[in-house]
C-alpha cells in the first residue's frame, strides 16, 4: 500500500553556491538525525544547481593548492568535501539531487543505497530517450565510453548525504581542465549532446522524481506544496 512506504519530502532549491547547498544539507540531516526511533526521521530530496564548481571528496591530498590556484582562475569555486570519489564539476545546467535519507525507513545498506541510486538515475535517462545508460567498474552512470552522471554519497548512523550531478545542458568544456573522478581515458556527456536537443534541469527533474519514487518505493511530497506529488503515487 502507498500508505506504508516511506515519505521524502522534496526541496526545490533553485540555483545557489556549493557553500550554500551544503549548509542547507547538513542543517536538514542534523534537524532530524537526533530523532528516535528512525521511523521519526524526516526525509528529503534536495533538487539544485550550483554556481561553477569543482569539488573534491576524500582523497584530498591528490590535488595541491596549485591545482586549487588553477581551477579558480578559471572562474570557478573549488571546495574539499566529506563525499566519497574524487574530483567533478557541478554548474549551471546540472542537476544535483541530494537525497537525505534514514535508510532504516528503506534498507540499513550503503551497498544497498548506491545501487538503487544508480538504477534510479539510468530509469531517468531512460524515461528521458537513452536506453543505453548503464553501471560499469567506474563509478556513475555512463552511455558508452562517457559519464552522464557523477554520484559520490556519504553515510552516518545511516543517514545519507551527498548524492548525484547529471548532467543536462551543463557546459562540458568545464570538464576539460580536471580528469573526472580520476577516471583517465573517458569522457563526459549529457542529456542534451546524447538527445541531440536541449534538455533544461527542469525536465530532467520530472524524470528523477518520478524514477526515485518508483525505484526506492517512496511518496514524495513537495515542501512547499504539502501533497503528495503524482510521481509518488505510481506504484
Amino acid at each position: 500500500m502507498t500508505s506504508s512506504r516511506p515519505l521524502v519530502t522534496v526541496v526545490r532549491a533553485g540555483r545557489h553556491s556549493f557553500a550554500e547547498g551544503m549548509h542547507l544539507q547538513q542543517r536538514l540531516a542534523k534537524s532530524t538525525q537526533i530523532l528516535d526511533p528512525p521511523s521519526e526521521f524526516r526525509n528529503y530530496l534536495v533538487l539544485q544547481e550550483h554556481d561553477p564548481v569543482y569539488t573534491v571528496g576524500l582523497r584530498t591530498k591528490d590535488y595541491t593548492e596549485e591545482d586549487e590556484h588553477r581551477l579558480r582562475r578559471l572562474g570557478a569555486d573549488f571546495q574539499r568535501t566529506d563525499r566519497g570519489g574524487l574530483i567533478t564539476f557541478h554548474g549551471p545546467g546540472q542537476l544535483v539531487a541530494y537525497p537525505i535519507l534514514h535508510l532504516r525507513q528503506f534498507k540499513a545498506s550503503m551497498r544497498w543505497y548506491v545501487a538503487t541510486l544508480e538504477r534510479t538515475v539510468i530509469e531517468a535517462c531512460r524515461q528521458l530517450g537513452i536506453p543505453n545508460a548503464i553501471t560499469t567498474k567506474d563509478t556513475g552512470i555512463w552511455v558508452g565510453n562517457q559519464k552522464i552522471c557523477a554520484i559520490g554519497v556519504h553515510g552516518s548512523r545511516y543517514v545519507t548525504t551527498h548524492g548525484i550531478g547529471l548532467n543536462c545542458c551543463t557546459d562540458l568544456r568545464w570538464f576539460e581542465h580536471i580528469v573526472p573522478c580520476g577516471i583517465e581515458g573517458k569522457g563526459v556527456t549529457s542529456l542534451s549532446q546524447e538527445l541531440d536537443r536541449h534538455v533544461p534541469v527542469q525536465e530532467a527533474s520530472g524524470a528523477l522524481l518520478s524514477s526515485f519514487a518508483n525505484v526506492f518505493e517512496c511518496r514524495l511530497q513537495d515542501q512547499a506544496e504539502g501533497k503528495v506529488t503524482k510521481s509518488a503515487e505510481v506504484k
